[in-house]
């Protein structure tokens, strides 16, 4: 069960900062204290629209899983670690098209993450992290795969609105912190 969690990981890692055409670091922004806005969410569905097509037909294996997990049943140990064996060649990809996307929309990875949170409590999705359960194998801990639902504020479910099919086509990246 380690190896395939040490696998991911290797591919695992977090966006690096890109190179503007005049050489010097772009510094992407965003409070991660600050309410999220339309604009944020027309920017996340953006990132997560790159990111889809780097998944490539891996997308559907980890829909599948995400699927079971929408339907009431909590994945086991064992669901885990196949579905990051099978998706652990594409997430590098799929992390350098996200750290190309946050940078193009100015946005750092933390205040994506606090956007990504939102949508799914207004999707009102669980926040399961496949990369904090492969982290936690890694170091011999059991994963939290708890499938518990944060409530969403109205504006949260006013702003995801108008994206609602996409975000939720698209909610298994999540698994992945994508």
């Amino acid at each position: 069960m380690v190896q395939p969690a040490r696998s991911f990981l290797a591919g695992w890692q977090p966006p690096a900062q890109t190179q503007s055409q005049t050489g010097g670091a772009v510094t992407a922004t965003g409070d991660v204290t600050a309410a999220v806005t339309r604009s944020d969410i027309e920017k996340f569905v953006q990132v997560r629209r790159e990111v889809r097509t780097a998944l490539g037909t891996n997308f559907s294996d980890l829909n599948a899983l995400w699927q079971g997990i929408q339907q009431g049943q909590t994945p086991t140990l064992i669901q885990v670690v196949n579905t990051i064996r099978q998706t652990g060649g594409s997430v590098q990809a799929a992390r350098a098209a996200q750290a190309q996307a946050l940078a193009r929309e100015n946005l750092s990875p933390q205040r994506y993450a606090v956007i990504r949170s939102a949508v799914n409590r207004a999707l009102g999705l669980p926040s399961i992290d496949f990369a904090q359960a492969a982290n936690d194998l890694q170091n011999g801990r059991v994963p939290d795969l708890n499938r518990d639902v944060q409530t969403a504020t109205a504006q949260e479910r006013q702003l995801t609105a108008p994206y609602q099919r996409e975000l939720t086509e698209t909610a298994a990246m999540g698994l992945l912190g994508l």
